[in-house]
Parts: C-alpha cells; sequence; structure tokens
C-alpha cells in the first residue's frame, strides 16, 4: 500500500522546518543576545553585592565583610501573534501557493516583531549611556562615535564575546561614506563591496526605520525615539519557550482555514551586567 500525506501534512512540514530556521536567520535579538527555548515561565539568576579588595600593610589580620544577595528574575509575561484567515476560493482559484505564501509574511512579522521589542526593551533597561555629536551618524562623527562606545566597554572581562551595534536603516549612509574613506584595504573593500556590517571592532546590525520606539509593547512603555543601541553580547537574555508556534484550523460559517503564528517571549537585562549595554543617544 502507497502512503499518502495529505496536503496540510505538507504544509506543516513546510513550516515545522523553516521557521526556526527562518526566525534564527531573521532576528538580531539572535546574535546579541542568549536565548532560552526552555519551558520555563521564570528564570532565577541571583547576584551578590560586589566585594571590595584593600591593600594593607603585612598584619595577617582582617574584617570579614557583610555581602547582600539579590534576586534577579525573567519572566514570560508577553506574547507576539499575527492571525489571518484565508478563503478557500482564494486559495483554489490563486495560481501559485498561497498558503506558503502568507506563512512566510507571518514568519516576516513576527520576526519584526520579536526584534522590536527585544531591541526596545534592551536599550530601556540598560544603564550605560552616550550621546553622539551633532547630527547623529554622519561620516563625519561614525568613526569618533565608534571610538568613544569602545572605550566606554574597553577593559572588561565580557567583552571577548564580541561587541555588537545596532542602527537604522537611515543612518547607513553616514557609515558608507565613512567606511569608503578609511583607510587603503579596508576603503577599497567598501567601494567594491559597499556597507561592511564590522567596524571598529562592533559587529553592525541594521534594522528598519522606526524600530527604535516611543510607544507601548505588550506590558511595557518604551521611550526610545532617536535612540540607538550598542554593547557586549550575551550579557542579556530573552526567553521563547518552545520556540514559536504554529496552528491551522477551520472556523465555523466561513469557508477555508484560518491560520495563526505565535509565540511568548521574555526579555532581562541582568543588573550586573547592565552598564555593559549603552543606549545610545542621537543629538
Amino acid at each position: 500500500m502507497a502512503n499518502t500525506i495529505s496536503t496540510k501534512s505538507y504544509r506543516d512540514k513546510y513550516r515545522q522546518s523553516t521557521l526556526e530556521q527562518a526566525l534564527r536567520n531573521m532576528l538580531v535579538a539572535e546574535k546579541i543576545c542568549q536565548v532560552d527555548r526552555s519551558d520555563l515561565k521564570t528564570l532565577q539568576n541571583p547576584y551578590g553585592s560586589q566585594p571590595s579588595a584593600t591593600v594593607q600593610a603585612i598584619a595577617g589580620t582582617y574584617t570579614p565583610a557583610e555581602y547582600t544577595l539579590t534576586d534577579d528574575t525573567l519572566t514570560v509575561n508577553n506574547e507576539v501573534i499575527v492571525s489571518e484567515h484565508i478563503y478557500d476560493f482564494e486559495s483554489s482559484l490563486s495560481q501559485f501557493d498561497l498558503f506558503t505564501a502568507r506563512f512566510d509574511e507571518q514568519t516576516y512579522a513576527v520576526a519584526a516583531k520579536i526584534d522590536r521589542f527585544v531591541l526596545n526593551n534592551l536599550t530601556e533597561d540598560c544603564t550605560g549611556t552616550y550621546t553622539t555629536p551633532a547630527g547623529g551618524f554622519t561620516a563625519a562623527n561614525v568613526n569618533a562615535i565608534l571610538a568613544a562606545l569602545g572605550g566606554k566597554l574597553a577593559g572588561y572581562a565580557d567583552v571577548y564575546k564580541g561587541l555588537f551595534l545596532v542602527i537604522e536603516n537611515t543612518d547607513v549612509a553616514g557609515f558608507i561614506e565613512a567606511q569608503m574613506t578609511s583607510g587603503f584595504s579596508f576603503a577599497d573593500s567598501a567601494l567594491n563591496n559597499g556597507f561592511l556590517t564590522s567596524q571598529g571592532g562592533f559587529d553592525i546590525y541594521v534594522v528598519r526605520t522606526g524600530t527604535f520606539a516611543s510607544e507601548t509593547l505588550g506590558t511595557t512603555t518604551y521611550t526610545n525615539s532617536g535612540h540607538r543601541v550598542a554593547g557586549v553580547k550575551g550579557v542579556a537574555t530573552y526567553a521563547a519557550p518552545r520556540g514559536i508556534k504554529f496552528e491551522e484550523k477551520a472556523v465555523s460559517g466561513k469557508t477555508g482555514m484560518e491560520t495563526v503564528t505565535f509565540g511568548y517571549i521574555g526579555f532581562k537585562m541582568w543588573a550586573p551586567k547592565a552598564d555593559l549595554v549603552i543606549d545610545v543617544t542621537l543629538a
């Protein structure tokens, strides 16, 4: 007997094999944060107060110090979701795979919203600050900004994890100009290949304009319009329990199928590392 697979099973197989891969490739958040996909709603990360060492004349005596222990937790308390209804006549009378097309669009929508959520939380909760020279990321300012940000992060043990800078696409022109006029082989590479995504020790990630916003997403209100973010990779965590899921189901009173892509998300900028991420304000 031949094995048979329904059309929906083919769609499920396609979605299952491509969804997580697509999200991981598209997300800036995946590159700069730790990601937890366990089933935990709450992640515990208690930390102790910083000890202080003393230099003294040789005496062999000391006074034990008191220390405090602080609970620090990440709680998954938001969800990202997108849903659509595809009528049967839309699918049956189309000359292309409408379900696949709409799923690809939903994947992009979810990825963009997760990045928006994580990046705005990261910018809002970090304690490092920096204001750019007037004009923001102009060609004349780019190298000075990267040097200043590097100086703020230099000397920390965590820097080995790598440095990042997230800008919006409207900032790219200044970087391209600066790269094309900076030093011989680097400039040649920029002239031949266009925008380079690494400069001055920073991996540079670009998101669409308006990602850094003053708005409310889920349970948090942000005031990040005119801001960008830089820092050390992997010192903040966002949680996505069991990753992103999808459902396809019939709805009473309508032909066709309803599709929904969704997932649960949480974010934490861990307090002991908060100064390793810098809220960059454009002047």
